[in-house]
Formats: structure tokens, sequence, C-alpha cells
């Protein structure tokens, strides 16, 4: 139970870390206009200082952006573990944190110029709203990436409006601090809302793609599985096999000890082959007392062989259910494919010829070979 709970939440935070990566096009916008803007606002001042923070300010921009562009197609992976989309997180949070930085110390800066600056302090507070607006919209989903941030952001300019010492601009800061108040409660409110939005649909992705009564992945997750399945990383240079195999006398334990005896007998069968296959493999259940074991990144076709051996050692160990001792055995067919680019649905069919010429050959394990008149044109 604490092992599916702690799945469930990192499956969570996985999506809660894609969502950072939806905010290329704000960050795009606010990049800009930080550049263009803040170019305006040096030369209009004449301030050395600003010019010379819009330099690093560029850097940080640049940075963050060509950061989101990288990083966006790993973010998106179907496979993406937990580790790897916290080490995304860490490199988006650090450009994050310095584009937010430069910023408060650029706008400090204007808000310390004299009264003459009246119009870059306008722009300036146009440009402090309009980036505690696209924290909250981008990664709002994250806070604590988008509360710091917009602090950082939004703080020192605030210090600097306050020692001014007029009324107006005294009230104005009140008001801006108290958007970033209500901005920070509005984010933790919508941040719960997500944690319990993003549960609810990872739990019915996860039970549409999930054998009911084995709980082990059904076809469509298996076709997902093999569909995403990442062959890149090895060159095209390994194998991939996909076994088939359903259950020797299960039909008599139904009919002689009922439904009941047969879903028990069923899940049984399910943990001996969960155990028998790798992490990286997959076992699903196809329907009824058929299975299919699909064994990703083979080096040599004889690994298909002894899993295959080993699946039918496992299947047939006895079983007690209950009061009762029950024998069941099984057959296998697989097929070895290098070609990862080969329909599922090709490999079972392929796969399951194997299995039924097992069953007339009276042997527990056989490959698939295509006919004579196929491997002589091959």
């Amino acid at each position: 139970m604490q092992h599916e709970t702690k799945h469930a939440a990192d499956a969570i935070e996985i999506e809660l870390i894609r969502s950072l990566y939806d905010a290329f096009l704000p960050s795009v916008i606010m990049s800009v206009g930080f550049v263009l803007c803040g170019a305006l606002i040096a030369w209009r001042t004449g301030d050395p200082m600003l010019e010379l923070l819009l330099l690093p300010g560029l850097v940080a921009s640049i940075l963050r952006l060509l950061v989101v562009w990288r990083d966006n197609r790993e973010a998106a992976r179907p496979r993406l573990t937990i580790v790897a989309a916290r080490r995304l997180e860490r490199r988006f949070a650090l450009t994050y944190y310095a584009f937010a930085a430069i910023l408060g110390v650029f706008g400090m800066r204007v808000f310390w110029l004299p009264s003459h600056g009246a119009g870059a302090h306008l722009l300036m507070l146009a440009l402090l709203i309009g980036y505690a607006a696209g924290v909250a919209a981008g990664v709002g989903l994250r806070p604590r990436i988008a509360i710091p941030s917009m602090t950082v952001a939004v703080v020192p300019p605030v210090v600097a409006i306050v020692a001014s010492g007029k009324p107006l601009y005294a009230a104005t800061a009140f008001m801006t601090c108290a958007f970033l108040v209500g901005g920070i409660f509005s984010l933790r409110k919508r941040h719960a809302r997500a944690l319990i939005d993003i549960g609810r649909r990872l739990t019915f992705a996860s039970l549409a793609r999930q054998d009911a009564l084995t709980a082990l992945p059904n076809r469509l997750a298996l076709r997902e599985s093999y569909d995403d399945a990442d062959y890149a990383a090895t060159g095209g240079a390994r194998f991939i096999a996909l076994h088939c195999l359903d259950l020797n006398g299960f039909k008599p334990v139904n009919d002689r000890f009922g439904h009941p005896m047969g879903d028990a007998l069923l899940a049984a069968v399910a943990k001996r082959l969960a155990g028998a296959i790798r992490e990286s493999d997959m076992a699903a259940r196809l329907g009824g007392d058929e299975f299919a074991i699909v064994q990703h990144d083979i080096a040599h076709p004889d690994e298909a062989r002894l899993l295959a051996q080993r699946i039918v050692a496992a299947v047939g160990r006895p079983y007690r259910i209950g009061e009762q001792t029950l024998h069941i055995s099984t057959c296998v067919g697989y097929i070895v494919a290098d070609d990862p680019t080969q329909d599922l649905e090709q490999l079972i069919s392929l796969a399951d010829a194997a299995l039924y010429s097992a069953k007339r050959s009276g042997v527990s394990v056989k490959c698939y070979e295509p006919p004579v008149g196929e491997r002589a044109a091959a």
C-alpha cells in the first residue's frame, strides 16, 4: 500500500512538473517585454546601472527560454521518471529565479530614481504586474517556484517605492503588496485543487488500462507501452520478444469449483507472471485465461526462450487457494523481432500461432518460425 501511495504521489508530481513547460509563450513575451521596456527605461533615464543590468537580464532571459525549449521534449516523455522530472524542475527553477532576481533589482533601481523618472516608474510597474500575472498563469501549479519568483521580483521594488516617502507611492506599494498576497493565496488554492483533479484523472486513466480481476495491464496499456518504448536508446542493435500463453486445465477448475475459484486462480497466475519478468518488461491479460508478455531490449534470442521456460515453470507450480490445491500448466508461444516498428497486433498474432503450434506438438515452449516459402523469400 505504501508503495502504491508513493507511486501515485510521484505520478501527480510528474504531471505538475510537466505543466511548467506549457509556459513557453508567456516566457517569450515577458523576456521580449523586459528587454524592450528595460532598454527604453535605461535610455530615458540615462542611468548607467540600469544599462549594466540589461545584459544579465538578457542572458537570463535567453537561458530561461533555451531550458524550456530544450527540455520540453523530455518532459513530455510518457515514461518520465520522478528522478528525471525533478532534475528538469531544478534546471527550470534555476533560470527562473535568476531572471526574477535581476528583474527585482532592476525594478528597485528604477524606483530609486528621482521624480523625473515618473514615466519610467509607470512602465516598470506595468512590467512587474505583467510578470507576476505571467508567473501565476504559467507556473502557478508549482508554488515552490512561483511564489519565490514573484516575491523576489516584486518586493525589492516595493521597498524602493516605500522609501520614496510619497503618499501616492506608499499607497501604490500597499496595493502591490496586497495583490501579491492575494495572488499567493490564490496560487495555493489552485495548487490544492490541481492535486485533487490530477489525482482523479490519473486514477481514471489507470483504471481504464488495468485488468480489474488480475490488476495486470490490459490490452490497451500493453499497446501504449509498446508504442511509447524508446528503442532509439539501444541504437536498434537489440531484440524485442512477445510471448503469448494460456492455461491448460483452467476450464476444469472453473467447471468443478465455480467462477470465484477460477478468478482467484487467474489472479494467482498474474502474480507469478509479474514476478517472473524484469521491471522493464510488461505482462498483460488479454482476456479469459490468455496473457501476453512483451520482453524489451534483449541481446540474444535465447533470452526469450529462457523467459518462456521460466514462465512455464512458474505457472506450473501447485496453487493453494482456500482449502484446495490446484494444478494447471501452460504453453508459451513467442516471437523475437529485431524491428521495433513492427505492429503489436501482428506480433501477438504470430506468437499466438506459435502457441497453438506448441499445443499441437505437445511441447511447452515454441518460437514462431515463418513458413518455408516466406523463409526462402527472405
